[in-house]
């Protein structure tokens, strides 16, 4: 099959990075971003694609301009209605869908009336666990109607730290929805709503798709202390595997460090696999450059796909087959999700979860 790779426009970069600064709360003071004219030297872009990101962002209610003066991060209401949501997203500069899913929020029909609040940054050095609390407690000081919440992931104590933070989210009484990942580990449920993609059937198209590649012997990658949404990807690796009448063996599963040379030997030497679902896109290009670094072709000697479709997928050494998360959907579902929720705070908990499409490229 011919191979896509994605491509966004410069104004759309441009008009990520700044959505990444004022998240990061990186602006000047009173909320002043620099002027066009510096941002025209800082990304090396023409005035055009810069006042187009510009305007992208006005028209997502995330900044205001004002002639004569700039262009200022938009503050929340004060008052009851409109409602000001808060998004607290700890692993925000390094997931790389929580940018386009935030896009979608903003982007979102709902996301019109009501302003988005986003925390500032903890102390220096304090690290993402702390980070994350004090983001919390800055959400909960300023009084937000509800709250997104992408809890943390790839830190030892992250089950403990995402349930602290919803606990005192929920003695504040602030409605919190889910983003992408639940704060309980996989397959427990947990009392939020959660919006995000559909993990376990994600996990088993793409490994349907390599046994229609008739590969027989599919190993899964997947890095340690990683979100709910991983394990649910491997559950959905083996029922594929069992559907097929193929055993999921322990000894082809990685659960481990993608870019540790000696892991990924041992896996290659002693299971001999053909093919690797990683669970995320991060990992497989983590995995895709340590097994070519050891010698081994792909897709000749192992076929990679991966699950997320990052903007770097199309532009890894081997052009990466993966399953691409409809990001902004999940966005905006995720707004109505939480519009609702404050309306009807008794809602039984929903899982709102939405499909991903395949996407063939050189690595299969």
């Amino acid at each position: 099959m011919a191979s896509e790779i994605v491509h966004e426009p410069k104004y759309r970069q441009v008009y990520d990075a700044l959505l990444r600064q004022i998240t990061a709360g990186r602006v000047g003071p009173a909320g002043r971003l620099p002027s066009e004219a510096e941002l025209v030297q800082q990304f090396g872009a023409s005035r055009i694609t810069i006042a187009r990101a510009l305007r992208e962002l006005q028209l997502a209610g995330l900044v205001d301009r004002r002639a004569g003066s700039g262009t200022y991060v938009r503050q929340a209401r004060a008052s009851g209605r409109p409602l000001a949501l808060g998004a607290l997203m700890p692993d925000f500069g390094e997931v790389e869908i929580f940018g386009p899913i935030s896009r979608g929020m903003l982007e979102a029909p709902d996301a019109q009336s009501h302003a988005i609040v986003w925390p500032g940054t903890g102390a220096a050095g304090a690290g993402r666990e702390a980070d994350a609390w004090a983001g919390c407690q800055q959400l909960i000081a300023r009084r937000v109607d509800g709250v997104f919440f992408a809890p943390l992931e790839r830190t030892p104590n992250r089950v403990a730290v995402n349930r602290r933070i919803a606990d005192a989210f929920a003695a504040a009484r602030v409605p919190v929805v889910l983003v992408d990942r639940s704060i309980e580990p996989f397959p427990q449920r947990g009392r939020h709503d959660l919006v995000g993609l559909d993990n376990r059937r994600a996990g088993a198209i793409v490994t349907s798709y390599l046994l229609d590649l008739e590969c027989t012997r599919i190993a899964f990658v997947g890095e340690p202390d990683a979100a709910s949404t991983v394990d649910a990807r491997q559950s959905g690796y083996r029922e594929a595997l069992e559907r097929r009448g193929f055993t999921a063996t322990e000894d082809l599963v990685l659960r481990g460090d993608p870019s540790d040379s000696s892991l990924v030997a041992t896996l290659m030497a002693r299971q001999s696999p053909d093919a690797i679902v990683a669970a995320t896109d991060r990992t497989a290009g983590l995995f895709m450059r340590t097994v070519m670094d050891l010698g081994y072709r792909v897709p000749s000697d192992v076929k990679i796909v991966g699950i997320d479709d990052a903007e770097y997928a199309g532009l890894l050494p081997v052009a990466l087959t993966t399953l691409r998360q409809p990001c902004r959907e999940i966005g905006v579902a995720a707004m109505a999700a939480l519009v609702e929720r404050i309306a009807a705070p008794d809602l039984p908990a929903r899982d709102i979860l939405l499909h991903g499409r395949l996407v063939v490229r050189a690595s299969t």
